[in-house]
């Protein structure tokens, strides 16, 4: 199945601050890279190939591959954290090591390349040395996800949203880090609405 005209049918998040924490957030609400057409709509615009680039040679194993690189993430992210992964119980140290082991064991593969061509305006586009593999795809976020568990300014930043029911991590890099949510627009808003809610209520009775 040819990838690279497909288009995906849902809305993408790209607002956690970092593309390992963007890959977290495609578990939720449901399961969003389950078909090459979803995942590859994710790769462009995560910025790990630049739009237009063909990914036909892409197979079935390709979002079983990323999502299995998320659940490495996810682990130790939480772990990162202090919440999921310390609730698992006497495994849980064994499963952060896997964990750990797997996303080094990504990381090890050699990213895509990019390089600079003349546009037809002069001007200079990125493009890459050739059509990506899914080991180079998946190194570019695994070392992502490395860079962030190995910064201590960037690991101190990471929250979870405040919002009912959202599991959804992100970068917090606002000034005093006082940011709650994952979303203004989303969670944000909810509570918001929740609150004003609340208020209406209280005032009624």
């Amino acid at each position: 199945m040819a990838l690279d005209t497909a288009t995906a049918p849902y809305e993408m998040r790209f607002d956690a601050g970092r593309i390992c924490l963007d890959l977290l957030a495609t578990a939720h609400p449901g399961e969003r890279l389950d078909s090459l057409a979803a995942l590859h709509a994710w790769i462009t615009r995560a910025g790990l190939v630049p739009p237009g680039t063909p990914l036909a040679h892409a197979d079935a194993s390709w979002p079983a591959a990323f999502r299995e690189l998320r659940s490495q993430t996810a682990w130790l992210v939480s772990g990162c954290l202090g919440a999921r992964a310390r609730s698992h119980g006497d495994g849980d140290d064994a499963s952060r090591d896997l964990a750990l082991t797997r996303v080094n064991e990504y990381a090890r593969a050699a990213p895509p390349v990019p390089r600079a061509v003349r546009a037809e305006d002069g001007t200079f586009v990125r493009e890459l040395a050739g059509p990506p593999e899914c080991a180079a795809l998946l190194a570019a976020v695994a070392r992502d996800c490395v860079e962030l568990l190995t910064d201590p300014l960037a690991r101190a930043g990471l929250r979870q949203c405040e919002g009912d029911n959202c599991p959804i991590v992100y970068l917090d890099t606002s000034r005093g880090r006082r940011r709650r949510w994952c979303s203004s627009e989303v969670c944000g808003n909810r509570e918001r609405v929740a609150r004003h809610r609340r208020r209406v209520a209280l005032a009624q009775a």
